[in-house]
Parts: C-alpha cells; sequence; structure tokens
C-alpha cells in the first residue's frame, strides 16, 4: 500500500488549500451575515454562487465522481486527501465544489443505474450545479437503521407508479433548488426475499400529493446551507413508469451502492473536521491565560491536544486504507473496512471536537467559533447511514464467520 500523494493529488490539494484560505474561510461570516438578512431561512447567501463560480473557474468541481464523463476521474485514494480540506469548512466547502450530500449520492445513483433520459433531465443539471437533489429513504414509524423494514408504497398502475408513505430527515428537501427526490419504497412487499422487495423511483418535487412537511431539527440547527432535513408526505403520488431506477426490487442493492462512497466521502470529511478542532485548540491554549499561566502550559490540555493527534493520524490511515481497498478490489472486498472506519470515526472525531468545545469554555457553545455545529454534524453522523450498533453487529458476525 503506498498512501503517497501523485502529482494530481498534489497540485489539487495546493489549489483546494488556496481556494480554501482565499475565499472559503473568509465568506464563513459573510454567509451568516447574508443569511440573516434573506427574506427565508432557505434562501442561498450570495456569497455560496460566488464561492461556485471561483471553484469552477479554478477546476475544482465535481471532484468526487470518478466517471470521467461526468466528474474528475479520481480515485478513491485521490480524492481523499481533498475531501478532508472541504471538511474543515463543511457548511461552503463541499458545497462549493459541486461536493456535497446528499446529491453527491444522487449523481452516482443516476451515473450508475439511471437511464440516459434521467441522466439527460436530472443528472446533467445536477453536475452543473442548476439543480438540487434529495435522497428519500428513512421513515418515522420504522426502525430505518433496517431499510427492509420501510413501509412507503411504490404501486405500480398501468404505466405509472403510485407512491404513497412518509419520510424524515430527508436531506436537501427544503432547498429551493430542489427538483427531484430519489425515493425508495416497496414494490413487492410480499415476495420471499426481503431484500429485493423495494425500489427507487425519481419523483419530481413539484408532483401533486408531494407535501414537504416541517423542517427537523438536528440538535437545534436546521442546516440551511444543505437544504435542511425535511418531513415529506407522498399521498398518492403519481409519476411515470419510466421514472423506476434501474429494475424493480433493486432498490435495496442501489442502496448499498450508494452508500458505501457515501460512507467515506463523511470520514473523509470528518477528518477535516478534527483538524480543524485541533487548529483551534492549539491557537485557544496558545492565547489564553488561566490562574497566572497560558492555557498551553497546562498538563491536562497538552494531554487532550497530543490524544487528538494521535487519534486523526490513526484514523488518517484506516481511512486511506480503505479507499486504495475500494480502489483495488471493489467495495464489497472493502466491506470490512468501510464499516470499521464509519464506526471510529465520528466517535473519535466528535471526542476531539468536544476537547475542543471545553477548551473555549462558553466560547465553545457558542456561534462565535464553528465547534458547536461541528460537534452536531459528527455526533449525527453516528446515526446517519447506519447506526454505529448495525455496523458492529454485521461486522463482528464477519469476524466470527471464520471460527464458525
Amino acid at each position: 500500500m503506498d498512501f503517497a500523494f501523485d502529482a494530481r493529488t498534489e497540485e489539487l490539494r495546493a489549489r483546494l488549500l488556496a481556494f480554501m484560505d482565499e475565499h472559503v474561510y473568509p465568506a464563513e461570516a459573510v454567509a451568516e451575515e447574508q443569511r440573516a438578512a434573506l427574506a427565508s431561512p432557505w434562501e442561498v447567501p450570495p456569497v455560496v454562487e460566488e464561492l461556485k463560480t471561483e471553484a469552477r473557474r479554478r477546476g475544482l468541481w465535481n471532484l468526487f465522481l470518478p466517471d470521467e464523463r461526468y466528474g474528475a476521474g479520481l480515485t478513491n485514494l485521490q480524492y481523499a486527501p481533498l475531501a478532508e480540506i472541504t471538511g474543515r469548512s463543511p457548511q461552503l466547502a463541499p458545497t462549493a465544489l459541486n461536493c456535497a450530500a446528499p446529491d453527491t449520492g444522487n449523481m452516482e445513483v443516476l451515473a450508475q443505474f439511471g437511464t440516459e433520459e434521467q441522466r439527460k433531465r436530472w443528472l446533467e443539471p445536477l453536475l452543473a450545479a442548476e439543480i438540487r437533489s434529495a435522497f428519500a429513504m428513512t421513515e418515522p414509524d420504522v426502525a430505518s437503521s433496517d431499510a427492509t423494514n420501510i413501509e412507503t408504497r411504490i404501486e405500480r398502475d398501468g404505466d405509472a407508479y403510485v407512491i404513497t408513505g412518509r419520510k424524515w430527515y430527508i436531506s436537501g428537501a427544503l432547498h429551493p433548488d430542489c427538483r427531484v427526490f430519489i425515493v425508495m419504497g416497496k414494490t413487492d412487499p410480499e415476495g420471499a426475499d426481503i431484500r429485493r422487495q423495494q425500489s427507487m423511483v425519481l419523483v419530481p418535487r413539484d408532483t401533486p400529493g408531494v407535501e414537504v412537511r416541517r423542517a427537523m431539527r438536528v440538535y437545534g440547527y436546521e442546516d440551511h446551507y444543505h437544504g435542511g432535513h425535511a418531513e415529506v408526505v407522498f399521498d398518492g403520488v403519481r409519476v411515470p413508469a419510466d421514472h423506476l431506477v434501474g429494475e424493480e426490487g433493486g432498490g435495496f442493492a442501489i442502496a448499498q451502492a450508494r452508500l458505501g462512497p457515501g460512507r467515506i466521502h463523511h470520514c473523509m470529511r470528518l477528518i477535516g473536521m478534527a483538524e480543524r478542532a485541533i487548529e483551534l485548540m492549539c491557537r485557544r491554549a496558545a492565547s489564553r491565560t488561566a490562574f497566572g499561566k497560558p492555557l498551553a502550559t497546562q498538563g491536562v490540555v497538552q494531554e487532550w491536544i497530543a490524544d487528538s493527534r494521535v487519534a486523526v493520524e490513526q484514523l488518517r490511515l484506516l481511512v486511506l486504507k480503505t479507499a486504495w481497498l475500494m480502489d483495488t478490489v471493489g467495495n464489497r472486498g472493502a466491506h470490512t473496512e468501510i464499516q470499521a472506519i464509519k464506526i471510529a470515526t465520528p466517535r473519535t472525531v466528535t471526542e476531539i471536537i468536544d476537547k475542543a468545545v471545553q477548551l473555549h469554555g462558553a466560547g465553545g457553545v457558542s456561534q462565535d467559533f464553528p465547534l458547536a455545529e461541528l460537534w452536531a454534524a459528527a455526533r449525527t453522523l453516528r446515526l446517519a447511514d447506519g447506526p454505529d450498533e448495525v455496523h458492529r453487529r454485521s461486522l463482528a458476525r464477519r469476524e466470527l464467520k471464520r471460527y464458525a
């Protein structure tokens, strides 16, 4: 395994680091000021569009897509250090580069499973950031950590599908540019194979019967920059049969194909979040005095910083190993490692950010520093794309199988 950055990665890293310093970090305060003056909390601050324009000009666009027809054609190993950098400003940087969830996963689904017509109608404008999208899978009335529990019905009626169900925490659904949902539901609820009961369909946002009911908060945050997380009701929503993604019964497999890259992308960005927390910790420790001594001389503070550095280096190596395996043996061959990083990274990064919050005192939980929002995002990722317990269960079964 060789994790050294190749020439292309080094060049893109240099370009991206300059973009972050010159444009993204200064835009954080600007975006907050602009957002406060907008008529709706879901409107996009003008500076975000300026960042997108500048990112495209610098060739920092759609870096996440390995398919050269649509994206930069980078491997997972090449993309990992770039995604890490964007994680340092998770509200602005991924969006600026058109590398923000849930659009990334939806674009991957359309690129891999969509028809030519679906790609032309939805993928191309998503690639150009002309529209946004949402992925409707999680439901409030069932344990959605087991996707086979999903109750939303997708019923064939002549040349159409009719969708009925209720979803929540549907990221991006409140964004004013959201134009399409990828909805997962059951087309064959009585099927013998529980993993062949589900299908996915494309549902235009303005289809009659689609009701975006309310914004769901995440630790009090509404996540405006990413289009929020909504409760959405599909009440007899009718779409043409050609809006089916892939084949009937293929929804579970498509979801797994979508979530694998999504999980490692989250972990890549989480490492960037941890790096920013360590940076803020060090700056705070060097600049504040308590009880007659700089915080940097306090033994417990030094331990926090040292332990955080060790943990980040361990996580980065595991994520890079996972990226390398995904590139060389495929997502299925890297299944154990994908689960390992999904368990370890959000948990450890939450602990690192928590130390940074503690070091900042009241400032750590305030809006004057990004730490509280970073903590909420990292903690939420212990649930998103499968809770820790599901991944532990699956990983343990795989380990135990060797000894059965």
